[in-house]
C-alpha cells in the first residue's frame, strides 16, 4: 500500500498556470529510483485494472512525458494494446491534438492512424497517468475521440495519485468516465507550500560546447516506438533483446553503483535496462531528462537540490533538465533519438562530467 509519504511538492519556475509541481520519488521521473520501487508501483497500479477488466480488450494510454513508463508497464501486465500521447513530430501520420492548459507545454497528440485502426476491436480506453488534478485534460480527449468516432466509447483513467475535488470527480460520473488510483491527494495546500521555498538550490547553466569526457556508444535496433499503437507484450519482448545487448558488450560489476538515465519520453527502457542491470548483481538508479523547468532548492524537505539545464537531444533548440545528478561508477544513456543532436549530448555528457562521472556509455535505440 501507498501512503502520501511519496508525495514531494515542488515549485514551477515562472508559471503562473499552477505554481507547483507533485513529484513522486518512486516514478523515476525527477528523482532517482531503484527500478524494483518503481516497477512494483506501476504492477499495483496494473493489478487493479486486471482486477477490474480482465475479461475486456484494452487499449492503454500513457501520457507524455511522465507516465510513459507508468502506461508501458501496466499494459504488459494486462497483455493489451499499448500507445502514448506525445509532443514529439512523428512523419506521415494524421494526429488527434489536445492540450494540457497547466502545462510549460502545452501541445498533447495521439496518433490518429494508430486509434483509428483499432477503435473498432477494444471494449474499452484506459488512460493512465501519474497523477490527476482535475481531470480537464482527460476530459478534453475524450470528449474528442468521442466526437471524432461518433460512437459511444467506454473509458477509464488509472493514476498512481489522485487530486480530484468532489466537483471534478462528479463530472467524470457524469460522463461515464471510470476512476482508479493507488494515493488519494489534496492539492488545496499545495501554492502555498511551493510559495514557502526559496528556491537557493544549484543552478547549472547549458553546456553544449565540445564534451569534455570521452564516452562509447551502442547503437541497438529492433526499435519500437512506443508513440505508435503496438502489443505491450512485443514492447517487452524488445526491451528484453536490447537489455541482452547492452548488457553483453559492457558487463555488470558486481557491487558498483550505475545510473540508467532515460531522455524524456522515452522513460520505460532506461527503467528495464536498470532492472536487469540489478538483476545482474549492479546497484542500479533509474530517471530521465524532462521539459518541465522546475526551481531547486536546498532547503529541508524540498526534493530537488541540483538542476542542470540540458539541449534536447532530439532537437537542440528545445530547453531541457536533468535533476539531482550525482556520480556513479557507470553510465548508461538510453535514448530513441534517431540522430541525437551535438548540442544535447554535449550537454548531456558535460553535466555528467560535471558531477565526476567518466565512464559513460550512450545507447541509441533505433529502427533496423
Amino acid at each position: 500500500m501507498y501512503d502520501n509519504s511519496i508525495v514531494k511538492i515542488a515549485k514551477r519556475d515562472n508559471n503562473s498556470r499552477r505554481k507547483y509541481l507533485v513529484i513522486n520519488e518512486k516514478q523515476g521521473k525527477h528523482i532517482p529510483v531503484k527500478p524494483d520501487e518503481a516497477l512494483k508501483m506501476f504492477g499495483e497500479l496494473a493489478d487493479i485494472l486486471k482486477s477490474e477488466y480482465g475479461g475486456e480488450k484494452l487499449l492503454v494510454i500513457g501520457f507524455a512525458e511522465t507516465a510513459t513508463a507508468i502506461g508501458e508497464a501496466a499494459a504488459i501486465k494486462l497483455g493489451s494494446h499499448y500507445m502514448h500521447t506525445t509532443r514529439e513530430n512523428i512523419e506521415g501520420v494524421e494526429y488527434l491534438y489536445f492540450t494540457e492548459s497547466h502545462s510549460h507545454a502545452t501541445e498533447q497528440k495521439l496518433v490518429k492512424n494508430d486509434i483509428d485502426s483499432v477503435i473498432g476491436k477494444i471494449d474499452r480506453v484506459v488512460f493512465v497517468e501519474d497523477e490527476v488534478t482535475t481531470g480537464n485534460t482527460i476530459m478534453s480527449i475524450v470528449s474528442l475521440m468521442r466526437d471524432t468516432y461518433g460512437r459511444e466509447i467506454n473509458f477509464s483513467v488509472a493514476s498512481v495519485l489522485n487530486g480530484m475535488d468532489g466537483k471534478s470527480r462528479a463530472a467524470f460520473d457524469d460522463n461515464g468516465i471510470r476512476l482508479h488510483y493507488l494515493v488519494k491527494t489534496d492539492h488545496s495546500g499545495y501554492t502555498q507550500i511551493a510559495e514557502s521555498f526559496r528556491g537557493k538550490g544549484i543552478y547549472v547553466q547549458a553546456m553544449t560546447q565540445s564534451a569534455r569526457a570521452k564516452y562509447k556508444e551502442i547503437v541497438e535496433p529492433s526499435y519500437i516506438n512506443a508513440r505508435r499503437l503496438h502489443m505491450a507484450a512485443d514492447y517487452r519482448a524488445a526491451c528484453e533483446k536490447m537489455c541482452d545487448d547492452v548488457i553483453s558488450q559492457t558487463g555488470v560489476k558486481s557491487g558498483e553503483k550505475y545510473l540508467v538515465l532515460g531522455t524524456e519520453e522515452f522513460m520505460f527502457p532506461a527503467l528495464w535496462l536498470a532492472a536487469r542491470i540489478e538483476e545482474e548483481g549492479g546497484q542500479a538508479l533509474c530517471h530521465a531528462t524532462t521539459r518541465s523547468p522546475i526551481e531547486v532548492s536546498s532547503e529541508e524537505g524540498y526534493p530537488l537540490q541540483k538542476r542542470f539545464e540540458l539541449a534536447s537531444v532530439y532537437d537542440e533548440g528545445r530547453r531541457t533538465f536533468i535533476y539531482n545528478l550525482d556520480k556513479y561508477d557507470s553510465v548508461v544513456i538510453l535514448t530513441d533519438a534517431s540522430e541525437p543532436s551535438k548540442a544535447g549530448m554535449n550537454s548531456i555528457i558535460n553535466a555528467l562530467d560535471y558531477c565526476g562521472n567518466n565512464d559513460i556509455t550512450l545507447v541509441r535505440w533505433i529502427k533496423n
